[in-house]
C-alpha cells in the first residue's frame, strides 16, 4: 500500500486520521508464513542481504509485517545515506533495524480487510520489540503539531492515515497521506545536461547538486531559450551558464558529499 502526497503538503488535524513519523529508509515487508522472507516494495527478495533480520525474528509463524529499514546516525535520526550503504554492501558496518507500522497477516490468516485502527492493535501485539525490531509510534489526530516537531528536529516529515482504511496491496491511497519537511532556499542555475534533463545548481560559490525533479515544460523551455544566450563552456554532458538567474528550490537536506538532496523546482526568482 502506497501512499499520496498530502494537498498542497499541508499537515492538518483529525481525529479519523493516525499520525506517524515518516522514516527515512527503505520500504520492506518481513513475511514469515514458510519461512522467514523479506522484499522490497517492488516485490525484490532481498533476504540475504539482511541475516541479522533473520536471526532475530521476533513474530510467530504465520505473520506479515510492512514497514521501513532504518539506520540511524549518532543524534539518533534515520540516515538514508547510512541505510543505502548498509543495503548495498551487507559487510558495512551500519546496524539496521526495521520499524513496522501494519501488519497483513497474523496466525496464518489474512487482516488487509480490517480497518487500520484493529490492523494497529493486532499489530501492537504481535512481538514484542529487540534490537532489531520495533513497532512504530502513532497518536490520533494532532498532525499539524507532529509535522512541525518533525520539521524542526531536521526529520523527514509525517503520515496521515484513514483509522478505517483498509490496507490495499500494491495500490496508491490517499487514505495515506504524506506530508514532506521540506527545506527551502534559493539557488542559482549554473548549467544544465546535454544528455538528460538535469540543471545544475550553485549557491554562489560550488555546484551543489542537479535539479530534475518538478521542473515543467514551459519552464524547461523558457530556461533552456534564455541559457543559450548565457553558454560559459561545455564538456561532453555538460553546458556551463553564468549563473544569474535564481529559483526558488525545495530539497530534503545535504548528503554527506553537501550536496542537496533531491532537489525539487518551485519557481523562478524575479
Amino acid at each position: 500500500m502506497l501512499l499520496y502526497k498530502a494537498p498542497n503538503n499541508l499537515p492538518f488535524d483529525s481525529d479519523l486520521h493516525l499520525t506517524e513519523l515518516k522514516l527515512d529508509g527503505i520500504r520492506l515487508i518481513i513475511d514469515y508464513r514458510d519461512k522467514v522472507k523479506v522484499y522490497t516494495r517492488h516485490n525484490n527478495d532481498v533476504t540475504a542481504k539482511f541475516p541479522e533480520l533473520v536471526e532475530n525474528i521476533p513474530i510467530q509463524k504465520g505473520t506479515t509485517l510492512d514497514g521501513e529499514l532504518i539506520v540511524t546516525d549518532s543524534d539518533g535520526k534515520p540516515n538514508f545515506e547510512f541505510v543505502m550503504e548498509r543495503f548495498m554492501a551487507k559487510k558495512s558496518k551500519h546496524r539496521v533495524a526495521f520499524c513496522a507500522f501494519d501488519i497483513i497477516n497474523f496466525e496464518g490468516e489474512s487482516v488487509i480487510s480490517k480497518p487500520l485502527i484493529e490492523r494497529k492493535e493486532i499489530l501492537s501485539n504481535a512481538f514484542v520489540n529487540n534490537d532489531y525490531y520495533a513497532k512504530s509510534i502513532y497518536i490520533r489526530g494532532n498532525g499539524i503539531k507532529y509535522f512541525n516537531l518533525a520539521k524542526q528536529q531536521k526529520l523527514e516529515g509525517v503520515v496521515l492515515k484513514d483509522i478505517s482504511s483498509k490496507y490495499e496491496v500494491d495500490k496508491r491511497s490517499d487514505k495515506w497521506l504524506k506530508v514532506i519537511a521540506y527545506e527551502v532556499g534559493e539557488y542559482y542555475i549554473a548549467g544544465y545536461k546535454k544528455n538528460e534533463f538535469g540543471w545544475l545548481l550553485s549557491d554562489g560559490k560550488r555546484i551543489v547538486g542537479v535539479m530534475s525533479l518538478a521542473v515543467g515544460t514551459n519552464e524547461r523551455k523558457a530556461g533552456y531559450r534564455v541559457f543559450q544566450q548565457l553558454k560559459k563552456k561545455e564538456t561532453e554532458d555538460t553546458v556551463y551558464i553564468d549563473p544569474v538567474i535564481k529559483c526558488v528550490v525545495k530539497h530534503r537536506g545535504y548528503t554527506k558529499n553537501n550536496l542537496l538532496r533531491l532537489p525539487e523546482f518551485e519557481s523562478f526568482v524575479f
